[in-house]
């Protein structure tokens, strides 16, 4: 990790031993690094929070102290960019392989000389950095999770119509592919505008029937049920986000009886809750977006024209992936580091190759399809160009040279690599077969750190025994030397099973095994 010529690496040293204190400051002062010291790890998690925060931290295990390591786990799901150089001592293995699975930068095990710490220090200190920068005016957050790129001149153009429609009080609709990014743009709307102090609330319309639909937006009262003595009101999203704004996914979806109900409130600021005799008042600015060509949606009565004309008045379109790569690198870098904070991980580098390859490479769907690799590329590594339909589109050879291919062949060839069947395959079967393939190695990598303690396995998954067991059956998944490592399950469970952790595996596996589509548009 490379600092700048101004800027001093700052090193924060958790230790109370004072010849490894002498021996660090040593080799501070010879390459001019700022050495701090604090005795415990409260002290260190109060330092890391400071406004001036270390860019590596030294953790130093004393003889026997697994505790410590708590520090350690916090990191990572507070700042799991920071590198942290665990020391501790030759017999305590399991505080090894505890540290190297939390995701320490180097395990440096005693006894060793300053020449070898120093060694380790520079190797990971003075390497040259690939990491970016996201503190960028080009990169600002959107909500939550979300966050908006403008790196490409394109976005930049998009981004200025965004702050102009913003002082406009008035409906927007937001045309593109899917998978762009059309309710982040939604978003960054209403947070520039006079409306961002209330609530944004979004519906997808694709995504809910009709009737379902109806109570979704306007509510429900069983005042009108027979036999009903209390009147029970069930609010909707146009009460939720009453001074606020409601965005509408996929409005072409919506059924021909809602977009006139919608209509009225376009036009009149009002609507009436199925069971209520009264109108309600509703406050709201609209956002409606669609992936749908619109002009056939109107020919086939799909899209109620006057509510097309209400809602088109301003209109912007988002461009795909394939027409701003110059964003891709920064995309790649900027998803990964936020899901790899968000489940706890080290975040994986992304290898010149791969680079090269994803630059190249069209990503028909979009930011949705980018994030997900960068997911799975973040669990399973470069193996992940070798299954799902980016890797039968890049064309990479065992050289590592990468080629892009057109989406037709890559959807439909059968080359050694691809592991694609000659015929084209349902969209259902390519979903299933990277589910698949994701969960295997989910589990694979489970199984491996724990030597193939099952049990412990499963804890770390956060499923329960039996169904690991009948996932192990179903892959046909053998371990070629479980035999000789009974004797190490005890402590393994024990290594594996009893620290405590929030549910991030749990929501890991949950992704892993679903993936399913983002609720909305959008880098989160």
């Amino acid at each position: 990790m490379a600092q700048n010529a101004v800027e001093t690496t700052r090193v924060l040293v958790v230790s109370r031993e004072t010849a490894l204190l002498s021996a660090l400051w040593s080799i501070g002062d010879s390459h001019s690094w700022q050495l701090e010291n604090v005795g415990s790890g409260w002290e260190a998690m109060e330092r890391v929070q400071s406004d001036i925060s270390p860019h590596v931290l030294v953790l130093d295990l004393a003889r026997g102290d697994g505790d410590s390591l708590h520090i350690l786990r916090w990191l990572r799901r507070l700042r799991p960019e920071l590198p942290v150089f665990v020391l501790c001592y030759a017999e305590d293995a399991n505080a090894q392989k505890e540290a190297a699975r939390l995701g320490a930068e180097a395990v440096v095990v005693r006894p060793f000389d300053q020449g070898q710490l120093e060694y380790v220090l520079r190797k990971h200190l003075e390497a040259p950095s690939r990491q970016i920068d996201f503190a960028s005016d080009h990169i600002e957050a959107v909500g939550d999770e979300g966050s908006f790129v403008s790196i490409s001149p394109v976005m930049q153009k998009l981004r200025a119509q965004a702050e102009l429609l913003a002082q406009a009080d008035v409906p927007v609709l937001i045309l593109g592919e899917g998978g762009t990014g059309k309710g982040t743009i939604a978003r960054l709307i209403h947070n520039l505008s006079v409306r961002s102090g209330f609530s944004f609330q979004a519906v997808n319309c694709a995504a809910l029937p009709s009737n379902l639909l109806e109570m979704e937006l306007f509510g429900r009262s069983n005042s009108s049920a027979p036999g009903a003595e209390i009147c029970r009101i069930s609010p909707g999203k146009l009460e939720a986000a009453n001074k606020g704004a409601l965005l509408l996914e996929e409005i072409t979806e919506m059924s021909p009886d809602l977009q006139s109900k919608l209509l009225r409130v376009v036009q009149e600021k009002q609507f009436v809750r199925p069971g209520e005799p009264r109108a309600i008042q509703a406050d709201v600015r609209i956002f409606a977006t669609s992936s749908a060509n619109l002009d056939q949606a109107l020919a086939e009565r799909r899209m109620r024209e006057d509510l097309y004309y209400r809602l088109s008045a301003f209109t912007m379109h988002v461009p795909p992936l394939r027409q701003r790569k110059e964003e891709t690198n920064i995309l790649l870098q900027f998803s990964m580091h936020k899901l790899a904070h968000y489940y706890g991980l080290p975040a994986r580098e992304f290898t010149p190759n791969v680079l090269q390859a994803c630059a190249n490479y069209a990503w028909p769907g979009n930011l949705a399809e980018l994030k997900s690799f960068v997911k799975r590329y973040l669990f399973a590594g470069e193996q992940e160009l070798w299954t799902g339909t980016l890797g039968a589109s890049l064309r990479i050879d065992r050289n590592g040279i990468p080629s892009f291919a057109t989406t037709a062949e890559a959807w439909g060839r059968s080359g050694e690599n691809s592991g694609f069947n000659p015929e084209p395959k349902s969209l259902k079967s390519l979903i299933q077969s990277v589910r698949t393939e994701t969960e295997k190695n989910a589990i694979a990598v489970a199984l491996g750190k724990t030597r193939w303690n099952r049990k412990a396995a499963a804890r770390l998954l956060k499923v329960s025994y039996r169904t690991l067991l009948y996932k192990i059956d179903e892959y046909n998944m053998r371990s070629a030397d479980a035999s000789s490592l009974r004797d190490e399950n005890v402590a393994a469970v024990h290594a594996w099973g009893t620290h405590t952790e929030d549910n991030r595996p749990r929501k890991a596996l949950r992704d892993i095994r679903g993936l399913s589509p983002s609720k909305r548009d959008g880098v989160s």
